[in-house]
């Protein structure tokens, strides 16, 4: 009796992964093997990177808040105290998008604190 293979599933498989590494160059994206590992390498790069670009945004925010405070006399840190403090329920994404783009927003906001 002959071996009987599933060809469909196979091609399928392969493709799956070949349609994941277009656009890379060369044999990876040609040659199944090598565009195996390299789609493997760019899937754990995705996973790993969705993590750190929260820490990355929140960094930036906490840097613009930082500026802006100071540019009023305060450090982030004695402004984000007085903050709590005061009740004043605005989490940094927002905080940083005033202090970019509100200026006057955002020192109303400072004075209310102070």
């Amino acid at each position: 009796m002959p071996r009987s293979v599933n060809a469909v599933a196979s091609r399928r498989r392969r493709k799956k992964i070949l349609k994941l590494a277009r656009g890379y160059y060369g044999s990876r994206s040609k040659v199944y093997t090598i565009a195996k590992n390299t789609v493997e390498k760019g899937l754990q790069y995705a996973y790993r990177d969705r993590k750190a670009k929260k820490r990355e945004f929140r960094a930036l925010w906490i840097q613009r808040i930082n500026a802006g405070a100071r540019h009023h006399g305060l450090s982030y840190s004695q402004f984000m105290g007085k903050l709590t403090k005061s009740g004043i329920g605005l989490n940094r994404k927002v905080l940083a998008d005033l202090a970019m783009n509100e200026p006057a927003a955002f020192k109303a906001i400072v004075e209310a604190v102070k």
